[in-house]
């Protein structure tokens, strides 16, 4: 890494020096003490080992909105025409995954996959947009381990951020256009969502929000597309923290290391004129907070 940084009331460093086109949605795997994340358009799944500094890139057929641990290891992921799974194999490139087969498969011209979170019952959660952002064509389903697929919304823009609550009774969820995060009562079975309603909304000219992760108190912090930082904000709703970095498309956040303690963001570069030398690269706040470990997907 290199040397700490100052970022709103704390400080960052540079957990990986890169130039993705759309890094996005990283996620702790704890079996493994690495981190998982995506340069969606640029059909790539990164790893990266904090204690040794190792690095492995997969390339994808598709582009890929997200990429999960599995309880067995191996990934799923969120491509542009649908589910996939990667096994738990030895692979060349070092990721540990091997050979894909579908989950779901339902190709829409247009579309693709965006972000994607795993739910504490091990579902997996995934949004998906048009590439011209056409307005609701998106939608969020719940992907079972078995396989199943059941629509959540079918009338989102960009279905990004989703998150739940440590207790698992409150979804937080974030369709980029509104402008909002949203929160959802969870059903008891995990598997249903109701009364949404807003939770906060991000004022203009702050940037957009994108993805977001919830720590162990129950806040959630959510990073801002050309809004430069990434945003806490408490239970009530009531921001209570900035993070403000030098990479103006903040994507998404995620608590990882050994303790959970370290927040990562992804950035981007995607359009960008005069990209700043760090925009595509994974930057990181050392002791920000406290997460919450993630679950894997158990299909």
């Amino acid at each position: 890494m290199s040397s700490s940084r100052t970022a709103g009331a704390g400080r960052f460093d540079v957990a990986v020096r890169a130039q993705a086109a759309l890094g996005e949605g990283p996620t702790w795997d704890a079996a493994t003490g690495r981190l998982i994340w995506v340069d969606i358009v640029g059909s790539r799944v990164h790893t990266f080992d904090p204690a040794t500094g190792h690095r492995t890139v997969m390339t994808t057929e598709q582009h890929v909105g997200a990429a999960k641990p599995r309880t067995g290891g191996g990934l799923v992921v969120n491509l542009r025409d649908g589910i996939g799974l990667y096994d738990g194999t030895d692979s060349a490139d070092g990721t540990g995954a091997g050979g894909f087969r579908w989950l779901h498969h339902e190709p829409v011209p247009g579309r693709r996959a965006n972000d994607a979170a795993v739910a504490p019952d091990g579902a997996l959660w995934a949004g998906t947009m048009y590439y011209d952002e056409k307005p609701g064509g998106g939608t969020l389903a719940r992907v079972a381990p078995d396989g199943t697929v059941t629509s959540v919304l079918d009338d989102v823009t960009i279905s990004n951020g989703t998150g739940w609550s440590p207790d698992g009774r409150l979804m937080y969820y974030v369709d980029t256009v509104t402008g909002r995060i949203d929160v959802f009562d969870v059903t008891a079975d995990g598997a249903q969502v109701t009364g949404r309603r807003e939770f906060a909304a991000v004022e203009a000219g702050a940037g957009s929000p994108d993805g977001l992760t919830v720590d162990a108190d129950g806040c959630v912090w959510v990073a801002l597309w050309g809004g430069a930082a990434v945003r806490r904000y408490a239970p009530s709703g009531a921001l209570d923290r900035v993070v403000a970095v030098p990479t103006s498309l903040t994507t998404a956040c995620a608590f990882g290391g050994p303790r959970l303690t370290d927040l990562y963001i992804t950035t981007a570069r995607v359009g960008l004129d005069a990209p700043h030398p760090l925009d595509g690269s994974v930057l990181v706040v050392p002791d920000a907070g406290q997460g919450v470990a993630q679950p894997a997907f158990a299909g």
